[in-house]
């Protein structure tokens, strides 16, 4: 009997699960089948693991057993038979006791994937763990988020860790490691030779912690990615942080969100930036690093002629620090992510911000809500939006544009063919804002996304808005937000 891809779907905890039990899985739905990550696990699909699957050595196989259905040891009895499997990418990713968890490391000394991401394993799981690891020489990707193993755990697994030297992919987010546990992160830092991405993000960490991170991090030339989002660490932290980028030269992608750097901070970042000429993602948002850090980054991003996503929004930047910005994004030729949202008023940059769009040809997400832009703003937004052809999301919520600014908007967005996202929530917009936007939808043969929501719209921009959204006007239209306009 042969599992047809239209059998019916049967609902099974929080998702929709197929139920794949019988012994002979057609070939062709190897792929489908492994690939959608809701597959429940029964005696005789181990069975066809064992049997058929070494002929599909590309394959990265998901292991992922629902409580219902049967037994870690029957399930681990049958796949651990194959010796074939060694030339395979194994990926479990278990939910359930770790119990059986640990049976399933036990017996694939082979595994090189091991998702493990919130679990709640604890930090008597991950010792638990750390013992079933140390037969797992292979490992090469392990992901623990969101599990709080806390410094004990982090401790357990050091001992471990620090032995897998082909380890270059590790995710610790998430784990109230603190402080306390920042010698036992370093340890497994100085031991994987080959870690290029390291997520250590919401672990409480502080200056101090950073400190004793920093030679373990700058030692390891390999590490391209560094998450040290949300934690606790502020200029002290940051200044590590660029000790740690004189070395790590080949970085693509570093999260420094959700911190206190502040202006120093910045400023000590700004001093090492451009050497990282391999940078491509940079996310600094919610650091209140002021006009003085937003200036003397700006002195550094010209440099980095390789970023494509750049994330300053909640920094307390203002119009000052916003056009020294605008004078060298421009030079970013390959910026395709750009937000500045939630950010002071920033209305006297927004001209030279409107001037550095035209040249960011590969732009094609732009974010300005929250910044005071005003209808003059938006004006001058609008005279270079057209020369922006990649653009395909624009949120300017909450900037005071009225029916002027809105109108201007209104005129440029028909040559914005790829535009699928537009936010004009929380402005001023009137009833002949809304109509001079009804007038161009028809254009927007992208447009999926339309917020209006909480402007000033009444009856006559609300019947020509529902005039150009009547079915089969805006066929690509998807969600249209037009609640809480106060003039209805």
């Amino acid at each position: 009997m042969q599992l047809d891809s239209k059998q019916s779907v049967s609902t099974f905890g929080t998702g929709a699960v197929r139920r794949c039990n019988l012994l002979d899985l057609p070939t062709n739905l190897v792929g489908l089948v492994w690939a959608a990550e809701r597959v429940v696990i029964g005696r005789r699909v181990c069975k066809y693991l064992r049997l058929e699957l070494p002929l599909h050595t590309s394959k990265i196989v998901l292991v992922k057993r629902r409580l219902a259905e049967i037994s870690d040891d029957e399930i681990m009895k049958d796949i651990s038979g194959t010796t074939d499997l060694k030339q395979m990418k194994v990926f479990l990713k278990w939910q359930g006791p770790t119990g059986g968890l640990m049976c399933a490391v036990k017996v694939c000394p082979i595994l090189v994937h091991l998702d493990l991401s919130c679990v709640g394993i604890g930090a008597t799981g991950a010792e638990t763990l750390a013992r079933e690891l140390a037969s797992c020489k292979a490992l090469v990707h392990l992901d623990l988020r969101s599990n709080q193993i806390g410094a004990m755990g982090a401790k357990a697994l050091a001992k471990v860790l620090g032995q897998c030297t082909v380890l270059s992919w590790l995710a610790l987010g998430n784990n109230q490691i603190g402080a306390e546990g920042a010698e036992s992160l370093a340890e497994v830092i100085l031991g994987c030779k080959s870690l290029a991405h390291l997520g250590l993000s919401s672990n409480q960490l502080n200056d101090g912690a950073l400190e004793i991170l920093a030679a373990p991090l700058a030692s390891r030339k390999t590490l391209a990615h560094l998450d040290l989002s949300v934690n606790r660490f502020g200029s002290e932290g940051a200044g590590w942080i660029a000790d740690v980028l004189e070395e790590c030269t080949a970085m693509t992608h570093l999260d420094l969100r959700d911190n206190y750097i502040g202006e120093q901070g910045a400023e000590w970042l700004a001093e090492v930036l451009g050497e990282c000429k391999a940078l491509g993602y940079l996310a600094l948002s919610s650091n209140d690093i002021g006009d003085h850090g937003a200036g003397k980054l700006a002195g550094a991003l010209g440099e980095c002629k390789a970023l494509a996503h750049l994330d300053l929004s909640l920094c307390r930047i203002s119009g000052e620090g916003a056009e020294r910005l605008a004078a060298v994004l421009g030079e970013c030729k390959a910026l395709g992510y750009l937000c500045l949202s939630h950010n002071l008023n920033c209305y006297h940059g927004a001209e030279r911000l409107a001037g550095m769009l035209g040249e960011c040809k590969a732009l094609v997400h732009l974010d300005l809500s929250s910044i005071s832009i005003h209808d003059q703003g938006a004006r001058r937004l609008a005279a270079v939006l057209g020369e922006c052809k990649a653009l395909t999301h624009l949120a300017l919520s909450s900037n005071n544009i009225g029916d002027h600014g809105a109108g201007k908007l209104a005129g440029v967005l028909g040559a914005c063919k790829a535009l699928a996202h537009l936010d004009l929530s929380s402005n001023r917009i009137w009833d002949q804002g809304a109509r001079r936007l009804a007038a161009v939808l028809g254009e927007c043969k992208a447009l999926s996304h339309l917020d209006l929501s909480s402007n000033c719209i009444g009856d006559a921009g609300a019947e020509a808005l529902a005039e150009a959204l009547a079915p089969g006007e805006c066929k690509a239209l998807s969600c249209f937000s037009f609640s809480h306009n106060n003039n209805m």
